[in-house]
């Protein structure tokens, strides 16, 4: 596979990173309340989910959820229902604190790593524009005939990378913020907009067409 494909992929998949979604916006949640290795297990959950809608892409299966109306609308509204939940749950917590008083320690409602690492895996595993993104642009930068799966695998590490940095850059920074951020003003703050985020990209999810 040329240097030249690669470079593009990761040019494009990295635009697609750096766009506002709900990755950024779950990383903005739980550094600030579970701290960073809880962050961390999010991006942990991200990167098995693209190795996981990658091998679908390349073995076949994810066309079956493009070209099948029925597969495309379960698997969209299973997505758009937990990112709506999400939201939900941040909106909750938002309204169950107004009118406290004084200061919320970050660690009361403290994710376990492992429930970061799910909330991370189901928000992208669950999502169909994660596989249509590998449809549409596999073909374009793989090879055809012999090397092709070796390629496609290439490009899902390549993303995968891209998506652990950026995140990883992103938690550092939020975590050089947390002592600013845990008043219970911002908390609440925090929790009313990322659900609000969160129910508005389920919305667009579930309003997405194959």
């Amino acid at each position: 596979m040329e240097l030249f494909h690669v470079l593009s992929f990761a040019l494009v998949a990295a635009l697609l990173v750096m766009s506002p979604g709900p990755n950024g916006v779950l990383i903005a949640k739980t550094v600030p309340t579970s701290g960073r290795a809880a962050g961390f297990a999010n991006v942990g959950g991200f990167v098995a989910a693209f190795y996981l809608h990658g091998a679908l892409s390349i073995f076949g299966i994810s066309i079956i959820l493009v070209q099948s109306a029925e597969a495309f609308f379960v698997v969209k509204m299973l997505g758009a229902a937990y990112l709506c939940w999400i939201g939900f749950k941040a909106l909750r917590d938002a309204w169950r604190g107004v009118g406290k008083v004084g200061e919320i320690a970050p660690a009361r409602r403290k994710r376990s790593l492992a429930g970061a690492f799910t909330e991370g895996f189901v928000t992208n595993a669950l999502n169909p524009k994660v596989s249509m993104f590998y449809l549409a642009a596999f073909p374009q930068f793989i090879p055809l005939g012999e090397g092709a799966v070796q390629a496609a695998f290439l490009l899902v590490c390549v993303h995968a990378l891209l998506n652990a940095v950026w995140f990883a850059a992103m938690i550092l920074l939020l975590a050089r913020l947390m002592r600013a951020a845990r008043s219970g003003s911002f908390q609440r703050w925090l929790k009313g907009v990322t659900g609000v985020i969160f129910m508005v990209f389920g919305a667009k999810l579930a309003a997405l067409n194959p």
